[in-house]
């Protein structure tokens, strides 16, 4: 079955810098669709960044663009989050999903990680 495993969320000051990262196994990964999610207590998870796994394409939210950048490296099927110039915000547990498409924004999402906690704070 399709494994996804976030690693690297943590504690981070306002204004700093994180790396998620996303290692996939047991699947067609090069022909997936990759995105990263986020989801705080009590509020819908929403779409932060995905890519394509055709020609690399990325989209992102609104509220993350120019801070976050999203990349894979498909010879370690691992995706990754940079994230910089973190907001303060509540904990949110940040989720990679991947889609059985060559590109999707953040709809059609059938796979999923167990999820990653971020907490932006002094």
């Amino acid at each position: 079955q399709v494994q996804l495993v976030e690693s690297g969320g943590g504690l981070v000051q306002p204004g700093g810098s994180l790396r998620l990262s996303c290692a996939a196994s047991r699947f067609a990964w090069d022909y997936y669709a990759i995105g990263w999610f986020r989801q705080a207590p009590g509020k819908e998870r929403e779409g932060v960044a995905s890519m394509s796994s055709s020609d690399g394409s990325t989209y992102y939210a609104d509220s993350v663009k120019g801070r976050f950048t999203i990349s894979r490296d498909n010879t370690k099927n691992t995706v990754y989050l940079q994230m910089n110039s973190l907001n303060p915000e509540v904990p949110s547990v940040y989720y990679c999903a991947a889609s059985p498409h060559y590109y999707s924004e953040f709809d059609e999402y059938d796979h999923w990680g167990q999820g990653t906690q971020v907490t932006v704070s002094s």
